[in-house]
């Protein structure tokens, strides 16, 4: 490949990409690129690294240092692998590592890369065996004790990109100066050791697929937030879900099985993994065009409540038909926030009698403050992160060793985390507290959005709260 019209710096970067690339992943992409001569895109595609962000590493597949590829991924995982060995030194061996990985091109790939590189060095790796949802990773660190994990995920972005998510031993996502220390650990170690061929770590006596044991107690900590005495198949309302094409339909109907729930309408086009997202180009459930099949499914099957996963599951859409006008209520994602916020603790006060003030519930500066004015309320405490699920992961930890028990966290960007087992968003737990929500509801005849504008008015006079049995109108 010609790389000599390119600056010298770059074009050093460009051969050793080449070179220490021995999957050829790419290469023919990169041969295009150079015959066009673009010094602009290559120097965009090579001429730094991907860094630690709000969501880990996460970029377009394509060749490159700043793009998510084989090479990209190896040299992560080194980089990782030598940094948690300086600081949990050989127990990194017997405690392992968690690895899951969503339904994109080369995300198998690049979990199995992962754990070839933590394998060589005889660490104990806890390897799913198919797609899952992140927060199992969040799960599995804690469940098995793990030093930490890797979810290989982009979440809701388009086709092209992927990610890299990085948990610590707490079982929430890295911040600093943990990031910065592995993004320093992979720059020492950026030639790859020989791990290109994957094949041979399944007879690696070092490798555990823990999916089965892991949802089975996944399963046993959904128990043990429902709400009790609530005959949740005594119900007229029918649940339309879509997973948007990734990771979340088997889970979800095997939660919602062992929670005795009645079986959800699935949106069929969008049932299984796709990494091409035919239906939805872009799919994120945030937006309300991404919902239409959805919205065909349910209405086709007079269900009236809507529940949607991203990719990877961690978040959560709803939406509710409307009792009096046409069409639907897609609810905000401050919105479902406060309906699970209110939830969680009346849930809470259900089950223990009364709060206290060492409860916790936590929002993100981008949030709305409405956590805020019920903690006031209640007598709990309030906590404000800096923006993104690791910081609100992070704290809750303190707040736990500290002595407190965090029931709940929300950020706008529909996310939630429903307790502190899971130390991330949950699209999964959540789905089955905002279904659960709904059916409490129907027994009182109300609906979702009835109930939001009840918790807003319970906001401005917090004796309303008896008065939630009563029959109201939809806004």
């Amino acid at each position: 490949m010609d790389t000599s019209f390119l600056p010298e710096y770059l074009e050093l970067l460009v051969k050793n990409w080449l070179s220490w690339n021995q999957s050829k992943q790419y290469a023919v992409e990169l041969a295009e690129i150079l015959v066009q001569k673009n010094v602009d895109k290559i120097k965009d595609m090579f001429d730094g690294r991907l860094s630690f962000g709000t969501a880990g590493l996460r970029a377009e597949m394509s060749p490159g240092f700043k793009r998510m590829n084989d090479l990209v991924v190896v040299q992560s995982a080194q980089g990782l692998l030598y940094y948690m060995f300086s600081v949990f030194g050989d127990s990194l061996k017997t405690s392992g590592i968690i690895i899951g990985y969503d339904g994109r091109y080369n995300s198998r790939r690049f979990a199995e890369l992962t754990s070839k590189v933590f394998l060589k060095h005889s660490v104990k790796v806890y390897l799913m065996n198919e797609v899952c949802p992140t927060p199992f990773v969040a799960f599995g660190i804690k469940l098995y004790k793990c030093c930490g994990g890797v979810m290989v995920t982009a979440s809701h972005n388009p086709k092209n990109d992927n990610g890299y998510k990085v948990f610590w031993k707490n079982g929430a996502q890295i911040i600093s100066p943990i990031d910065k220390n592995i993004e320093k650990s992979i720059t020492e170690h950026l030639e790859p050791e020989d791990i290109w061929n994957t094949e041979d770590i399944y007879n690696n006596k070092l490798l555990i697929n823990p999916l089965i044991d892991l949802l089975k107690h996944y399963n046993n900590y959904i128990d043990k937030m429902l709400f009790p005495n609530l005959d949740k198949k005594k119900t007229d309302i029918i649940f339309t879900y879509t997973p948007m094409h990734g990771v979340g339909y088997p889970y979800i109907k095997d939660v919602f099985e062992n929670a005795k729930f009645n079986p959800v309408v699935v949106v069929e086009e969008q049932k299984d993994p796709n990494p091409e997202f035919p239906t939805v180009p872009f799919p994120n459930p945030e937006e309300g065009s991404a919902l239409k099949l959805a919205m065909e499914t349910a209405n086709n099957n007079h269900s009236r409540i809507i529940l949607a996963n991203d990719p990877d599951a961690d978040r959560l859409a709803v939406a509710e038909r409307r009792m009096k006008k046409k069409g639907w209520k897609i609810f905000t994602g401050n919105e479902v926030g406060a309906l699970l916020g209110w939830w969680l603790i009346h849930s809470y006060k259900t089950l223990h009698g009364k709060t206290h003030p060492k409860l916790v519930i936590m929002s993100s500066t981008v949030s709305s403050a409405i956590l805020k004015s019920m903690a006031e309320i209640e007598g709990i405490r309030f906590e404000e992160t800096l923006t993104g699920f690791k910081w609100m992961g992070n704290r809750a930890e303190q707040l736990s060793a500290e002595g407190y028990t965090v029931i709940y966290a929300f950020e706008e960007s529909i996310g939630y985390m429903c307790s502190s087992e899971v130390l991330d968003k949950d699209g999964i737990s959540a789905a089955v507290k905002i279904s659960e929500l709904a059916i409490y509801l129907e027994s009182i005849n109300n609906t979702l959005s009835s109930a939001l504008k009840f918790v807003y008015e319970l906001i401005q006079n917090p004796f309303l709260e008896d008065n939630i049995q009563s029959n109201r109108s939809e806004t």
